[in-house]
């Protein structure tokens, strides 16, 4: 969240000083000329990265999944942006990009002594991420119902739908108990299309979730929904309004705009707009079902 908010902060401030064009063009004399080994990425976004304390070289993120954008946006600064991944019960890093071996998006290779794996791939190569090794727990304690859930095969089963390239680069896709199932047999991860909501510059959180598409309640007839938190102040200054027919009628066009970028199974058929938070994690998650429960 930290690195995507300062991130849609300081592309705010270029555009609003009309800067687009002139950053731009820098990121693309940078990037043809980083093909040769030359970098002068803090040379010319000096004055960026000035604000930023004038200082940060590196930064590693081990939360949520970034947006590939802000990620990217970072690197084009001069900033090295990395992710990593684990969970508590692998103690807890299974795999990381660093400084010589990254893919935007991806969260690097399984760290040395560790083997991922990915288990019952579909026709794209998704599946339940897993893993072996020295650094994974023993079980859980004094409960061995969960702990024969979680390692009854000799594997970690992760909770987390992943895919690799053929580098060996790892790629999330989503949380397994969050996909959403249509009809029509599609599989739809919620967190890719909240990555393109969150690009938006007045949104605050999003998250997406299946609602019955007909009054009979038929779990199994899904619509695609989105619940939009937006900043007041960002559509007060930039849209200069505040009446909420408006405000709905900016981001319906917008999500409008999403959707014709989307295959027809993974269009957005319901919006809910507000300005008031979500409930979330003391990390800054959304609770998804505490959500959909409260909607």
């Amino acid at each position: 969240m930290l690195i995507e908010s300062i991130y849609k902060k300081i592309m705010a401030t270029v555009k609003k000083r009309g800067m687009e064009k002139k950053v731009a063009l820098g990121i693309r004399l940078s990037r043809f000329l980083l093909k040769f080994g030359i970098d002068i990425r803090r040379k010319i976004f000096k004055e960026i990265l000035d604000q930023l304390g004038g200082e940060i070289r590196f930064v590693i993120s081990g939360a949520s999944a970034i947006d590939p954008e802000a990620l990217q946006g970072f690197m084009d600064f001069g900033i090295t942006t990395a992710q990593g991944y684990g969970l508590t019960e692998s103690s807890p890093v299974l795999a990381a990009e660093n400084f010589r071996e990254h893919k935007v998006g991806s969260i690097g290779r399984p760290l040395p002594g560790i083997e991922l794996a990915i288990d019952d791939p579909d026709a794209d190569g998704v599946g339940e991420l897993i893993a072996r090794g020295p650094n994974i727990m023993a079980g859980y304690y004094e409960n061995p119902e969960d702990t024969a859930a979680a390692l009854g095969d000799g594997w970690l089963h992760t909770g987390d739908l992943a895919y690799t390239d053929e580098d060996g680069y790892v790629f999330i896709c989503g949380r397994k108990k969050n996909v959403i199932v249509l009809k029509n047999g599609k599989n739809v991860y919620p967190e890719e299309i909240e990555l393109l909501i969150s690009n938006l510059p007045y949104v605050e959180e999003n998250f997406i979730f299946g609602q019955p598409r007909h009054n009979d309640g038929d779990q199994n007839d899904l619509a695609l929904c989105a619940k939009i938190v937006y900043k007041p102040d960002y559509m007060k200054e930039n849209y200069g309004t505040e009446d909420a027919a408006r405000i709905e009628e900016i981001i319906r066009g917008d999500i409008d705009k999403i959707n014709d970028t989307l295959p027809a199974y993974k269009q957005l058929l319901r919006l809910i707009i507000t300005d008031e938070p979500m409930i979330k994690t003391t990390t800054g998650k959304v609770k998804r079902f505490e959500e959909v429960k409260k909607l």
